[in-house]
């Protein structure tokens, strides 16, 4: 049988294979650079528009007179950024006709919970304090998490909320409880659940919440109120269970699963799918 993830398996297994002889700058580093080199395309149309928000670095992407959106980018709390998601959000607000802003939200072990968290819903704040209030909150993986997390605060804080949730692959459930993350481990060649189980300890340390408590695993929360989420996840993505939960447990979530793609397979610029992917999500965008 054809396997579309096949080159993508063996460059991450060199990739990955790599990283157990660096510290985590390097890590973080060529992370990025891979990132950047299976999104070619995307990095070079980025050409983002600087900018600092709530104290952090962030870009725009995007037409400066589009509708605006806020996008958090994922790598376990601990790794990514600017420079290894520029080439996915700019497809994405390609797709969407959105003006995207990623910010570089501060990373783990250096800052640990609450910090991610803290930073998202201080930008978002930043955001609705100027005539860009963000219109969706987009984000994949941990940043599909920390996207979720903002709307439940800005909820429980009484601020307007988007009209939107957009998440690619995300990652719900810091417990991993969900079958997929053992039953899918060998088919996708992303991530591996000791891999998420170190993350997950390197953001919360030891005097962190636990792994099931709503602050972190928005899965677990009081899901009333919000707006409409799409869900976008790979049939080979091992937080896919994530997102069949949230589905199940959240009215107005709509799920599409993509038979045989691996955990935030969008980033992949030569897979068919990733275009389908988000022209799906744009199309979505519209006509919501």
């Amino acid at each position: 049988m054809n396997d579309p993830l096949a080159p993508i398996r063996a460059s991450l297994r060199r990739r990955v294979g790599g990283w157990a002889g660096m510290d985590l700058p390097a890590i973080r580093a060529d992370f990025a650079a891979y990132l950047t080199e299976v999104g070619p395309e995307g990095a070079a149309l980025a050409q983002p528009r600087e900018a600092v928000v709530a104290s952090l670095p962030a870009v725009w992407i995007g037409e400066p007179s589009a509708p605006p959106g806020l996008y958090f980018h994922g790598g376990g709390f601990q790794i990514g950024g600017l420079a290894s998601h520029a080439g996915l959000v700019t497809r994405l607000a390609r797709a969407t006709g959105m003006r995207l802003l990623l910010p570089a939200y501060r990373l783990a072990p250096e800052h640990r919970y609450p910090a991610a968290s803290d930073d998202a819903l201080a930008v978002y704040r930043a955001m609705l304090d100027t005539d860009r209030a963000p219109q969706a909150l987009l984000g994949d993986s941990a940043g599909g998490a920390l996207a979720l997390l903002t709307a439940l605060r800005a909820r429980d804080a009484g601020l307007p909320l988007p009209r939107a949730l957009i998440l690619l692959s995300p990652w719900l459930d810091l417990s991993l409880s969900g079958a997929s993350y053992e039953a899918l481990a060998p088919e996708d060649p992303f991530s591996k659940p000791a891999q998420l189980r170190a993350m997950a300890r390197s953001y919360l340390g030891r005097e962190g919440p636990s792994v099931q408590d709503p602050r972190v695993s928005p899965l677990f929360a009081n899901l009333d109120g919000l707006p409409p989420v799409l869900i976008h996840a790979g049939g080979s993505d091992i937080t896919l269970d994530d997102s069949r939960a949230l589905h199940q447990r959240m009215d107005g979530v709509t799920l599409r699963i993509h038979p045989g793609m691996c955990h935030h397979f969008q980033v992949f610029e030569a897979l068919p799918q990733a275009d389908a992917s988000l022209a799906e999500i744009g199309a979505w965008w519209r006509a919501l």
